[in-house]
């Protein structure tokens, strides 16, 4: 009797084990704390509203002898879990996840925008101003613009915004400084900043990822030479919220800091985000004669090296002649 109680016993903790909890929802959120003991957590699973007893739960957890692997976090228990199954998650740390895409080409207030969308990120940036922001990220002093790297960041729900922007900020660095680092020896670039503001001139101008060393040779001859970079996207930029999405003879008349039709030189912030390739041809861009380019209108740009030769192609392309 007592042997065929305990093969009862054991055939029913192993059905139990391998059967799906009752949840109040289709999706639960379960948060662990840091110091939280087992039984605390087996509380914390029946506190969300989960179907089952804590002690049993607990006495799951100290059965398995992974009581004390269980780690702190945020995690999903999701339809069809089994006790077999959160006891894996909890051990392996298989917190829930969010992702976030910044996209190259961005400005500053595209990427906050983002972040205040993000699902499940704390908004700790939210009510701060650029400056402030920067100030938190250890920045004090420094333009935002440019200084977040762009690609997908993963994160654990309830992470905060500001813990994204310094990995992106920090991943940036570490991109620029490999940019930098490998820069062709004669270039008119004097610092990383100035690498990165070319950089994001460069992102915004290319249409075509083939065309972007030349875009860059472009620009870079004009720094040699002293003549103005002239170039839309700044101007653009530094028209900010007021730009309604038609670049017009005044604008390229209007003196703002970025402006390089007024003013010689970089311009005195990034525009945008560059990317990885935007950072690369800005520092070995293509050894070209060009000074002149404009858009055919299929994404690739028309290279020129005279004045006569670039209003032709203006001609051509952007005005319909032949």
């Amino acid at each position: 009797m007592a042997m065929l109680a305990a093969l009862a016993a054991g055939g029913w903790a192993w059905w139990w084990l391998h059967q799906p909890l009752k949840l109040p929802a289709a999706s639960v959120d379960l948060s662990v704390e840091p110091g939280t003991t087992p039984r605390g957590v087996a509380q914390a699973v029946a506190d969300t509203g989960v179907a089952v007893d804590p002690r049993l739960l607990y006495a799951w957890f100290r059965l398995s002898g992974q009581d004390r692997q269980i780690r702190a976090g945020s995690y999903e228990m999701d339809a069809g879990v089994t006790p077999r199954g959160l006891l894996e998650i909890l051990v392996r740390g298989r917190e829930a996840t969010r992702s976030l895409v910044l996209v190259e080409g961005w400005n500053i207030r595209q990427v906050r925008a983002a972040l205040a969308k993000a699902e499940m990120l704390k908004p700790e940036t939210a009510t701060l101003s650029d400056d402030a922001l920067m100030a938190r990220l250890g920045r004090p002093g420094q333009h935002p613009e440019g200084r977040f790297f762009p690609d997908t960041y993963t994160y654990s729900k309830n992470s905060t915004d500001l813990a994204v922007l310094q990995r992106a900020m920090r991943a940036m660095d570490r991109k620029l400084e490999a940019a930098w680092a490998a820069r062709a020896p004669d270039l008119p670039l004097k610092s990383l900043e100035e690498a990165l503001i070319l950089a994001s001139i460069v992102e915004k101008e290319t249409g075509k990822a083939s065309d972007r060393a030349e875009v860059a040779g472009v620009f870079v001859n004009r720094l040699r030479v002293g003549m103005p970079l002239q170039t839309d996207p700044t101007v653009i930029y530094g028209l900010g919220a007021a730009f309604d999405g038609n670049l017009r003879k005044r604008d390229l008349q209007a003196d703002t800091p970025w402006n390089t039709y007024t003013r010689a030189g970089l311009p005195p912030t990034p525009i945008a985000m560059p990317g990885k390739a935007s950072l690369l041809a800005a520092v070995q861009p293509a050894r070209t004669r060009a000074l002149y380019f404009v858009a055919r209108g299929d994404g690739t740009s028309q290279f020129s090296e005279t004045l006569d030769a670039h209003n032709r192609a203006v001609n051509k392309y952007q005005r319909g002649g032949q």
